[in-house]
């Protein structure tokens, strides 16, 4: 084995300078990626704009085949240009943009912005070697100007529209390149039997001046991108709209017509396809958090609240098209109470509360109708995020009781618990049903968070599972998020995607 790994070197060490890849402009080589049927080509002109033809069937999958101008980097880095393409193109799926590759095979980790011919922008991404990859479609129309963004482990994007300034798209994903590695300009055809051709003019490639941010928890300022995503194979994510501030947890509403998110103390609705957000109105209610969801019906809306001088969460309900007068409905004069859970024929809701009587949050139910609010769970730890099942047979929730934050079941009338998650290298938070039943998605945190914590600003991973323990949880997506990202219900009606906010620190 020895002798020919000898040979295989002495080969790399006597091959010729003339093959080695030109310089052209500020990159050190221009390379076809993959398989191509056509030789794609680049140049620099005199004003600095480079000029990129690539053939190759697409930049997607498991296996990419483009052009690709490149240069060697390693740690953070921002790369932009004004990105066009020349003709009308054969294929509205060509795509022109900015990519950084671990390495030059076709499958290579990888992320880059792209723009498409029919416009679409987009951050791609594959996570591993010859794995699939996955995609976030911003809501930008018009795009003049990309950019593609490496702080730390995550990738984000900008783009900028006619008026050339360049404003985050949202969204954003881990990607681990190690040590060195390829940025640069890339062009795909979509139809390897033909060549498209990209102009990429004003290319800059900076190491970018991030402030330190002391404490990434609470007290961090962030920008907020509300998505949604594909969950029925696809997995592809989708910005609905990018926020300067911070916003939380969406609801879906029954119609389909609507999601709706709380942002300083007050709910908000918005169009799933994007636009400009409604106010909802709540009345005194001005000090809303998370925790608020919608009745089986569509009619009702529950809030929690923290309005009062004792600033202790109470649970009001409300017509869903908002009120001045919110009905409370649970709450208790010393401790608070929060919303998660709605059984199927409207007439109860769950929550996890805490009682003078008790040390630890737990799961309460309680009939609408009125009468006494009644305590399902009273095992040792944290108890929290109780949702009901379809069938209205059990409640989900999260809890610390084995000494690893799992998702757990019990009866509807708080028998027979049951552990569903028993992975202990995650923190699983917020199950959350399908609409039929058959899934279960959840938030994961590391273990670098404590246990009875679902804190900001942290690596997390949204995971599904079935409802029926048939195979283990499976990712969907990794982000920047945590609390605030999926803590309340919010799947879309027809049970085919999510929706989810992720974040940005403000650096």
């Amino acid at each position: 084995m020895g002798r020919n790994w000898f040979c295989v070197l002495a080969l790399a060490l006597a091959a010729p300078a003339a093959a080695q890849p030109a310089r052209v402009g500020d990159f050190q080589r221009s390379v076809d990626i993959g398989k191509v049927g056509k030789t794609g080509a680049a140049v620099r002109d005199a004003a600095g704009t480079y000029r990129i033809t690539g053939g190759g069937a697409n930049i997607w999958g498991s296996e990419d085949a483009f052009r690709y101008l490149s240069t060697v980097r390693s740690g953070d880095l921002h790369i932009e240009a004004d990105v066009a393409f020349l003709g009308a193109g054969k294929d509205p799926h060509r795509k022109a943009g900015l990519m950084i590759r671990q390495n030059l095979t076709p499958g290579s980790p990888y992320a880059d912005v792209m723009l498409h011919g029919d416009g679409l922008v987009s951050l791609q991404y594959r996570e591993v070697q010859d794995g699939p990859t996955h995609e976030i479609r911003s809501n930008a129309t018009g795009a003049k100007r990309l950019r593609l963004e490496r702080e730390g482990a995550y990738v984000f994007f900008s783009v900028a529209g006619a008026d050339g300034v360049l404003r985050h798209a949202g969204g954003n994903t881990p990607i681990g390149f190690a040590g060195p590695y390829h940025v640069g300009l890339a062009v795909s055809a979509h139809d390897d039997a033909v060549t498209e051709t990209a102009t990429f003019a004003n290319v800059a490639l900076r190491v970018p001046t991030l402030a330190h941010v002391p404490d990434t928890g609470y007290p961090a300022a962030v920008e907020s991108t509300l998505e949604v995503m594909d969950v029925t194979g696809a997995e592809s994510r989708r910005v609905v709209r990018h926020f300067d501030g911070k916003i939380e947890a969406p609801n879906w509403t029954r119609d389909g017509q609507w999601l709706i998110y709380n942002s300083k103390g007050l709910l908000y609705r918005i169009p799933p396809a994007g636009g400009t957000p409604d106010a909802i109105e709540t009345g005194p209610q001005r000090k809303n958090n998370n925790d608020h969801g919608i009745s089986p019906d569509g009619r009702w809306l529950a809030i929690s609240d923290q309005s009062q001088a004792d600033d202790h969460s109470r649970i009001y309900v409300l017509p869903i098209g908002g009120s001045k007068t919110p009905r409370l409905v649970a709450g208790h004069a010393s401790t608070p109470s929060y919303w998660h859970g709605w059984s199927p024929d409207g007439r109860t809701i769950a929550y996890t509360a805490t009682r003078p009587e008790t040390n630890d949050f737990d799961i309460y139910a309680k009939d609408l109708a009125g009468g006494a609010e009644r305590r399902l769970s009273t095992a040792p730890g944290l108890d929290d995020g109780p949702e009901y099942s379809p069938d209205g047979r059990h409640i989900y929730f999260n809890s610390a009781r084995s000494g690893a934050m799992q998702i757990w079941r019990i009866g509807a009338d708080g028998s027979d618990p049951e552990q569903v998650t028993r992975d202990p290298a995650w923190r699983d938070w917020f199950p959350h049903f399908s609409p039929d039943g058959k899934w279960i998605v959840f938030i994961s945190f590391g273990l670098d968070v404590a246990l009875g914590d679902h804190p900001p600003n942290r690596d997390v991973m949204l995971r599904i599972m079935p409802a029926d323990g048939s195979a283990r949880p499976r990712v969907l997506t990794r982000l920047f998020g945590g609390q605030g990202t999926i803590n309340v219900p919010s799947w879309s009606p027809d049970g085919k995607q999510i929706a989810f906010v992720s974040y940005r620190l403000v650096r």
